[in-house]
């Protein structure tokens, strides 16, 4: 097959499919097709298979980009109405990776207003609909990336996670999405970066169809620091410790897991103890209980050099005029605010947080004995099971009547713990299954192992409307 015609194939799947789910928000379909033909003329000129693979292990393949990361000539405004004009004028460092790499990007994809709110929607671009049924979310922030690819509009896709931004929508739309370990892949070239304690909370990481993609995106994306993820050891998956916690304990503030998320972490429990022969350890780890809470408060928390973080409601305001809260939930009652009610809502909690500093130092000490209390159960060889969610990918709008539901996702990042989020069929609604899968810092390549096994094992990704 010549790259044109791949090429071609997913740009006729966009057109096909993108007025239903409205993932891709601007395409680059000319640029696309000139950099394919430009791949077929280096083939054709042969310089060899051997070497073109190793000095381009990604040539020809199709991508497409969170719109959040910079990918040049395209636009840059993460959902914020005073954005809209921003484009960008360089690549954002993963993208660059990923290009040299071969890699041909087909647009990029929609996300939540400032990647704060796990529904894809805003004043820019509107919203995005599940592929599996259109009245669903598709999770976010990295949503219109994880509808995309399940709805095969492109092979792989770059997402960023620092509350289960490539998780949740991986979830949801039933594909595979990897939260690197902390600090191995470069977040620079994205709006908005993080500041202070938060740049060792986001991650940037690849989202995909097929499990065995992920490692080979990630050893692209993490460039020189792919090295110290392990990503050449072999893995014995029977030598895997595997720890399975069913739910956070009974958190207040967040949903009880739904039966057919527990019942397919159930049938994964029981395969590995039929097939492998291994003995899954059941766990409780109390302090999972306050996820929400922990990480709230560590998000807020000062850096080592006392740096503040920073407030969503300067970042609504990108360097304009400052956001009132208050004054944007008045607008927004009578249709005026260019703000989404996700975002205004969060201007208005982070002012609580700010109220009782006595006990945020609290919960900031509690992440980190959690912290450490995660490194030695998993230790070098162990993989803990995890649902990725409370419940499948919800109603529109319904969110915001559950806000705090993504903790399952979100204390991970606090943890800087590398997870790959896993489908595991559909449920009988025909909505995606999934569990994370989560190692100790730097063993990443477990997670990876378990999720090519897993993929084996239960199908993996379901082509939408096949049901």
């Amino acid at each position: 097959v010549t790259c044109i015609e791949v090429v071609e194939a997913y740009v006729e799947r966009i057109k096909e499919v993108n007025p239903l789910i409205n993932a891709v928000v601007k395409d680059r379909f000319e640029e696309a097709l000139q950099e394919a033909r430009q791949v077929d003329q280096l083939l054709a000129e042969g310089p060899g298979d051997d070497f073109l693979e190793e000095k381009f292990p990604l040539l020809g393949v199709p991508i497409t980009v969170k719109e959040a990361f910079a990918l040049h000539g395209m636009p840059n405004t993460s959902g914020l109405v005073n954005r809209r004009n921003v484009i960008a004028t360089s690549d954002a460092t993963v993208v660059s990776r990923l290009k040299q790499a071969g890699a041909i990007p087909l647009g990029v994809t929609n996300c939540s207003e400032l990647c704060m709110w796990y529904e894809s929607s805003n004043k820019v671009y509107g919203r995005t609909n599940n592929p599996y049924d259109l009245q669903r979310i598709v999770g976010g922030s990295s949503g219109g990336e994880g509808g995309g690819l399940a709805a095969a509009c492109s092979v792989i896709g770059v997402g960023s996670d620092i509350g289960g931004s490539i998780r949740m929508p991986a979830f949801f739309n039933g594909i595979f999405g990897h939260k690197p370990t902390t600090g191995v892949v470069p977040n620079d070239g994205q709006f908005p970066n993080a500041q202070g304690v938060r740049t060792s909370f986001l991650c940037t990481g690849p989202m995909c169809r097929y499990a065995e993609d992920l490692e080979l995106m990630l050893r692209v994306m993490a460039g020189p620091g792919a090295n110290k993820l392990k990503l050449d050891e072999k893995v014995s998956l029977e030598k895997i410790k595997f720890h399975c916690m069913d739910h956070d304990g009974g958190s207040i503030f967040v949903s009880p897991v739904d039966k057919e998320i527990l019942q397919a972490q159930r049938k994964v429990v029981e395969h590995l103890e039929s097939e492998l022969g291994v003995q899954v350890q059941r766990v409780a780890i109390h302090k999972m209980k306050y996820s929400f809470q922990i990480w709230s408060a560590m998000m807020s928390s000062k850096d080592s050099n006392g740096q503040e973080a920073q407030l969503f409601s300067d970042l609504l305001g990108d360097h304009g005029k400052p956001v009132w809260p208050l004054w944007e939930l008045i607008k927004w009652l009578v249709g005026m605010s260019s703000h989404t009610l996700p975002a205004i809502a969060l201007g208005l909690t982070e002012k609580l947080v700010k109220l009782n500093p006595g006990g945020n130092a609290k919960l900031v000490s509690m992440g980190k004995s959690l912290q450490e209390e995660m490194e030695a159960l998993l230790g070098p060889d162990g993989v803990l099971l995890y649902p990725s969610h409370p419940i499948t990918a919800p109603r529109h709008h319904s969110p915001i009547c559950m806000p705090f539901n993504f903790a399952y996702t979100a204390i991970f990042n606090v943890l800087g713990l590398p997870v790959t989020q896993c489908p595991l069929g559909l449920s009988n609604e025909g909505l995606p299954l999934g569990i994370q899968l989560v190692a100790a810092s730097y063993n990443d390549h477990l997670t990876l192992a378990v999720a090519c096994y897993l993929e084996k094992a239960f199908g993996g990704w379901v082509l939408p409307g096949k049901v």
